[in-house]
């Protein structure tokens, strides 16, 4: 099978993978919002930053450089296995003992066993990374799917039922937890990748040249993304870092939709043809545009209708969250982007100009962090917005002697989906104002928005869109 038609048959069941995951976790994530207070998100939040934080030891660096190793074999699969199995007890060890630091910090004992309990994530993790690195590498994507979607499913049963009986904060512990262990067993047996009894010191070495650039430039990233929600909790309430979370989390659902699945397909297929620097071009071009497509209706589209959604899903004790929820929208919009320009500098084998990048961009984020922290939660919101903007210029800055891709070039690849969607997007505003029951009204203003924007899609000939469809009918009959 030829490059592009394993990255049409990767997009198609990644994509279907998080649009079943992330539909199951969106609709637990609204049960137990309307069962759970701010506070307890809150307290989670604080969690997640520091296995946020370590996770990143598992996930970055030696997954990639595998991934972009063109010759990797057993050896180097085996020998990263076994590297990434200790670190994860290492660090699990780290958490353990640090925990009840963590909690004094915060001035919250319960903190203590949640950070216990929810770090073992770290090492079940660890023991399935490399597998998810060799389903990546020969793009047999299928395998995610029924892993991803079973440890979904199992997860927001016991988070539910844990929710009803009254087990608080660890119904939301117990969820994350299972789900990794699920995910991880189903992955364990579907996948014909087993580590061998074998380990090589000098593969691990060339490996890890590559690869810890990458691990500190994700470090640098999770750590300056996560960094907010700490001073939230820290400075502010737990109220008020959940109202936060649950703004960021609704648009966060949609990106790991579109932007996670476009992520793990294309950086493969970009590094099996790093020799050719058009050929890395046209796919970091295809990823712009088709993503951008896609997220900018939905993002830019629940933006408006945010606060009739969010008193249909979550009542109106989370009414607070929808302007960092309008924020986040507009912030995230900007990732095809980012994606499509870092896919293309670490599949070419500069992970050395993506640490560059990422010292740079951050530099400049934790300038505008400390402008805004002295003015409020909201404040330190539009900092990440407009941190954002200019990340995606840094972004591209490296592309335009790489592969002669310009920035003016990537805005106009962006900007026909970007004006349709702004023009969906006052079309649908008006029917929020009018008196009507809830839910027809969100009702009418997404069908309304999804007829605006596939109208204009065929009227103006917008090429993503026939791409898209042209998959769609391939796929179909592919199956007939």
């Amino acid at each position: 099978m030829d490059v592009k038609n394993k990255v049409i048959k990767g997009l198609f069941w990644r994509f279907l993978e998080r649009c079943g995951a992330q539909g199951v976790t969106f609709i637990v994530s609204i049960v137990l919002a309307r069962l759970l207070a701010p506070e307890l998100y809150g307290t989670i939040a604080l969690v997640t930053v520091f296995i946020s934080i370590l996770q990143i030891f598992v996930d970055s660096g030696m997954a990639n450089a595998l991934i972009q190793k063109k010759d990797a074999d057993d050896l180097d699969f085996s020998s990263v296995f076994y590297f990434n199995v200790v670190l994860c007890l290492v660090l699990y060890g780290v958490m353990y003992v640090c925990s009840p630091l963590i909690a004094a910090f915060y001035k919250n004992t319960e903190l203590t066993w949640v950070v216990r309990v929810m770090s073992l994530t770290i090492v079940i993790s660890g023991v399935k990374n490399v597998q998810q690195a060799y389903v990546s590498k020969n793009m047999l994507f299928k395998k995610f799917f029924f892993s991803t979607l079973g440890g979904t499913v199992f997860s927001a049963f016991v988070g539910i039922v844990m929710a009803y009986k009254g087990f608080g904060v660890w119904a939301i512990v117990m969820q994350n937890l299972s789900n990794t262990l699920i995910d991880t067993i189903v992955l364990w047996f579907t996948v014909r990748w087993k580590p061998k009894w074998i380990f090589s010191f000098s593969r691990l070495k060339s490996l890890i040249s590559y690869g810890w650039k990458l691990l500190v430039a994700a470090l640098i990233d999770t750590g300056y993304t996560n960094v907010r929600q700490l001073i939230i909790g820290r400075i502010y309430s737990p109220a008020d870092l959940g109202l936060y979370n649950r703004g960021k989390q609704l648009p966060y659902t949609i990106i790991t939709n579109v932007n996670a699945t476009i992520d793990s397909v294309i950086f493969p297929a970009m590094s099996s043809e790093q020799d050719s620097k058009e050929r890395v071009k046209a796919m970091a071009r295809r990823g712009i545009r088709i993503s951008s497509y896609v997220m900018w209706p939905l993002t830019l589209g629940m933006s408006f209708v945010a606060p009739t959604m969010i008193h249909i899903l979550l009542t109106d004790k989370w009414i607070g969250c929808v302007p960092y929820l309008r924020i986040f929208c507009v912030t995230y919009s900007f990732y095809p982007i980012h994606t499509a320009n870092l896919n293309a500098i670490k599949a070419m084998g500069r992970s050395d100009l993506f640490l560059k990048l990422e010292i740079i961009k951050k530099i400049v984020g934790v300038i505008l962090l400390v402008i805004t922290v002295p003015f409020g939660v909201m404040a330190m919101a539009y900092s990440l917005l407009v941190a954002n903007v200019c990340n995606q210029i840094i972004n591209s800055w490296p592309n335009k002697k790489l592969l002669g891709y310009k920035y003016v070039e990537q805005l106009k690849d962006v900007m026909p989906a970007l004006l349709l969607s702004m023009v969906m997007g006052i079309i649908i505003w008006p029917i929020g104002l009018l008196k009507m029951h809830p839910i027809a009204q969100l009702t009418i203003q997404v069908m309304v928005g999804g007829c605006v924007y596939i109208m204009g899609s065929k009227l103006l000939k917008f090429e993503s869109y026939q791409y898209l469809v042209d998959i769609i009918i391939k796929r179909r009959k592919s199956d007939e």
